[in-house]
């Protein structure tokens, strides 16, 4: 079973608690991990600049970026954004996105005599098992390259927790790590591409927006090589964009879902332990009262009448609670640390022949924008 879906308990504790101590240790909210994410955002700026003066999708190239990022603190490696590997990877994600909530899926859940026939949601299983077979390669490569005590990644780290384990009982197992892989690349993939792919279809629907940030970003960025993630507090107006399309682009909606611990009593209703609670992030995400301008897209939603940065309670795009999603450090800085510099750097034109915008999502596990073109200009900072 996948280790996020995993019931509430000691397993699910101890490996929540052992990725929160190892992306730590590999520079969650640190330096070190900013550079991870530059050395990725050096390979999206030269995908851009070849294609300026031309019309371009942005779908592969985020997906792969994001993928590339979470890969390097699972694996140690990164990918070619035309390498096979990563291709096959992403699409296996992609599909089994779009099949767990489509009809196929509904029809598993309720028909169990249907499960064994040649139908179309066995193709999600396929799936699964190519990906489990190329963790099983990543796995055996560490295991035969590996220095003890010295690890490189995240893989390194389970197997040295392993191997100090023992047969100590835990929950800890090459199965478990396969399954534990699966779901932080999934994870930190496809949230964070999807949210970058709305992203720019706003900021090209509303160029005085794009254009706001831009010139925000010159000024703090003047003379410096780089963004930091600590210029983010000099920044209110773009930190507030990007926070809008987190806000707007509710990637999941359903969030990962909980279960009752206890009995428990809410607004009337009795709720006894043990039920499965799945939360409605869209309705706080666009509740009445809780934002300025709930239906539409709009920075005001997270500044003040000073201009300041704030955010609002009812921000939760990463879930509450105990099961509150464990890459949001590495989200955050990952969403901040792109769109700055590909802002300063460029330029993004909805092309002319384009038609309209559509802002209907594409609905999956998560929700993704449906495909779009965009056009690309070289732009200098004021």
């Amino acid at each position: 079973m996948s280790v996020v879906l995993v019931d509430y308990g000691s397993s699910w504790r101890e490996h929540r608690r052992f990725a929160l101590m190892t992306l730590r240790n590999f520079g969650l909210g640190k330096h070190s991990m900013e550079d991870r994410i530059h050395e990725e955002i050096k390979y999206l700026v030269s995908t851009l600049k070849d294609s300026v003066g031309k019309t371009m999708s942005p779908r592969v190239m985020f997906h792969n970026a994001a993928s590339n990022i979470i890969c390097q603190v699972l694996f140690a490696r990164r990918f070619e954004y035309d390498d096979a590997l990563i291709k096959q990877i992403v699409q296996c994600f992609t599909e089994n996105s779009k099949l767990a909530v489509g009809p196929w899926a509904m029809l598993y859940d309720l028909f169990p005599i249907i499960r064994n026939l040649p139908l179309p949601f066995q193709k999600a299983f396929e799936n699964f098992e190519t990906y489990g077979t190329i963790a099983i390669g990543f796995i055996n490569e560490h295991k035969k390259t590996r220095v003890p005590g010295e690890p490189r990644d995240f893989i390194d780290c389970y197997l040295d927790e392993l191997e100090k384990r023992g047969n100590d009982g835990s929950s800890f197992s090459e199965e478990q790590l396969i399954m534990y892989s699966l779901d932080l690349h999934g994870a930190g993939t496809d949230t964070t591409s999807n949210t970058l792919l709305t992203a720019f279809l706003y900021l090209m629907t509303f160029p005085h927006i794009q254009d706001r940030c831009q010139q925000e970003i010159d000024q703090v960025l003047e003379g410096k090589y780089r963004a930091s993630f600590e210029d983010r507090s000099k920044m209110p107006y773009t930190q507030a964009v990007i926070h809008e399309v987190q806000r707007v682009a509710n990637t999941v909606p359903l969030s990962v879902f909980h279960r009752t611990t206890t009995d428990t009593e809410l607004m009337g209703y009795s709720i006894p332990k043990g039920t499965m609670i799945i939360e409605n992030l869209t309705s706080v995400l666009s509740e009445e009262g809780q934002w300025k301008f709930p239906h539409e897209f709009n920075p005001e939603n997270f500044l003040d009448d000073k201009g300041e940065f704030v955010k609002p309670e009812a921000f939760m795009p990463f879930s509450a609670g105990p099961r509150m999603c464990l890459g949001e450090g590495l989200a955050r800085m990952e969403l901040f640390l792109i769109m700055v510099t590909l802002l300063h750097k460029f330029k993004f034109i909805w092309p002319e022949d384009a038609g309209e915008p559509d802002f209907t999502p594409v609905y999956g596990i998560t929700m993704t924008p449906k495909p779009y073109d965009m056009k690309v200009q070289l732009r200098m900072p004021q």
